[in-house]
């Protein structure tokens, strides 16, 4: 029985998935499980594994967008048809297809120039047998392709060729994902000289990146949307844009949002960050940075404070298990927030490497659902702007966001005496239906506390 391919629901947020690339070629058989096309969406790439065994033949292309449960393909038994009114792709690779062999004279191509005429498993067996169906005379009914038919036309001695897989073709006949593909368009990268990490060599966009530094052609840094725009120009709040505008306007009409700021002397922190530089990287794993130091701070400052580790449900407030705080990573056309996971649990060293981790991800869409969902907490950074003070706004359904301006050089007195400092200012926005200005500033203060003593941070 034939079972639908669907694009999948990510996460209460997403209203629509591209597809990135087909896993499985069409007539490909599949086991339950397997992975069958990669999505995605306006914040992660995700695989999509199939729902029982089959042969997969696409319905949606590469570079389609569709809505959360619309069918992209199906899974079919063997010589199964399609179902009445479900529309072939038309084509399933977006960049242009090594050209194909033109049919030998007297063989029936596809009938007026449309689709060829060939069972779910002849596509299968052709695949297999790297056998061109274009060569291929269909003895069914209509001039139909058998698998039989493709069985007596493999060529002999049988040596099947590699075919790649539907998706991008390189020339090398490797498969090649649609936005790697796409990386190395605009980069002006020979995607046949990139060498691929994936399985079965499969080229990632994160190779095409390397490859291109390694020549001397530097990625675009990750810009903000209206990079290029010129007056009169009009953008769409659709995408991750539209998701962020939704989300943000929501926020603030659902939440009764009110900001402090207050400042915290960094020498010691400044010190401990020193050190640690000098041990290095390599054998730490990762130095951390500041925004760590406050992430670390956080955490431990959620515990002693669990109202502000809660959210709003109908009309209750409900205190969660467990500190997971998500960190704000610029990305193109927005941001998103990875979350560090049981964040109150991680000495420093430790909580840097994962932050580094989910940025990297983050910044090359490989953040798995898992990874930006279920956050309590949020931090965001600025202070790399020579952003001082700032208003963060709640990321629902949070109670409460910390926002973290720059490291500068002030003033403090030892009595009449100046004395120069470090200090950076922590803007704190939290929900005033879940607590009040006394238990916010309490919670701020806990902070800092444990920014100007960071060596407990440590452990």
């Amino acid at each position: 029985m034939a079972t639908a391919i669907q694009m999948p629901k990510l996460g209460l947020t997403m209203t629509e998935g591209t597809i990135a690339e087909w896993v499985a070629a069409e007539g490909q058989r599949v086991a339950a499980g397997d992975v069958v096309l990669v999505i995605e969406t306006d914040k992660v790439e995700a695989e999509v594994e199939a729902v029982a065994p089959g042969i997969v033949f696409p319905t949606a292309a590469v570079g389609e967008s569709l809505e959360p449960g619309a069918g992209v393909g199906w899974l079919l038994d063997d010589d199964e048809e399609l179902p009445a009114g479900s529309a072939p792709a038309a084509s399933v690779a977006v960049a242009a297809p090594a050209p194909q062999p033109s049919p030998a004279a007297g063989v029936p191509g596809p009938a007026g120039g449309g689709r060829l005429l060939a069972s779910p498993n002849a596509r299968r067996v052709a695949a297999e047998l790297g056998v061109d169906l274009t060569t291929v005379t269909g003895t069914g009914p209509g001039g139909r392709i058998t698998s039989e038919d493709v069985e007596a036309a493999r060529p002999q001695p049988a040596a099947p060729a590699p075919v790649p897989a539907a998706g991008v073709g390189a020339a090398s006949g490797r498969f090649v994902p649609y936005t790697a593909a796409k990386a190395a368009e605009r980069l002006g990268v020979d995607i046949d000289q990139v060498a691929g990490t994936g399985p079965q060599g499969r080229v990632r966009r994160q190779d095409v990146y390397d490859h291109a530094r390694s020549h001397g052609v530097q990625p675009p840094a990750p810009t903000p949307a209206a990079a290029g725009l010129r007056p009169g120009d009009r953008v769409p709040l659709t995408g991750m844009r539209g998701v962020i505008a939704e989300r943000m306007h929501g926020s603030l009409q659902e939440m009764a949002q009110l900001t402090l700021t207050t400042d915290v002397d960094m020498d010691r922190a400044v010190e401990l960050r020193t050190q640690l530089s000098e041990i290095g990287a390599e054998e730490l794993g990762a130095v951390p940075g500041y925004t760590d130091l406050v992430i670390a701070a956080a955490a431990r400052a959620l515990r002693a404070h669990p109202l502000v580790n809660a959210r709003v449900e109908g009309d209750e407030i409900v205190v969660l298990d467990g500190v997971h705080v998500g960190m704000a990573v610029s990305v193109p056309d927005g941001l998103v927030v990875p979350v560090i996971r049981d964040a109150d649990q991680l000495g420093l060293v430790d909580l840097a490497l994962e932050s580094r981790r989910l940025a990297e991800a983050a910044r090359n869409k490989q953040l798995t659902l898992d990874e930006l969902e279920g956050g309590t907490f949020s931090v965001t950074a600025l202070g790399m702007y020579g952003v001082d003070a700032f208003t963060p706004v709640v990321n629902p359904p949070n109670a409460a966001i910390l926002g973290v301006g720059r490291l500068r050089d002030d003033v403090a007195w030892d009595g009449e005496v100046p004395q120069r400092v470090q200090r950076l200012t922590l803007s704190l926005t939290w929900d005033h239906r879940v607590l009040d200005g006394v238990p916010a500033a309490e919670f701020a203060q806990t902070v800092k506390a444990h920014l100007e003593a960071p060596l407990r941070l440590l452990g």
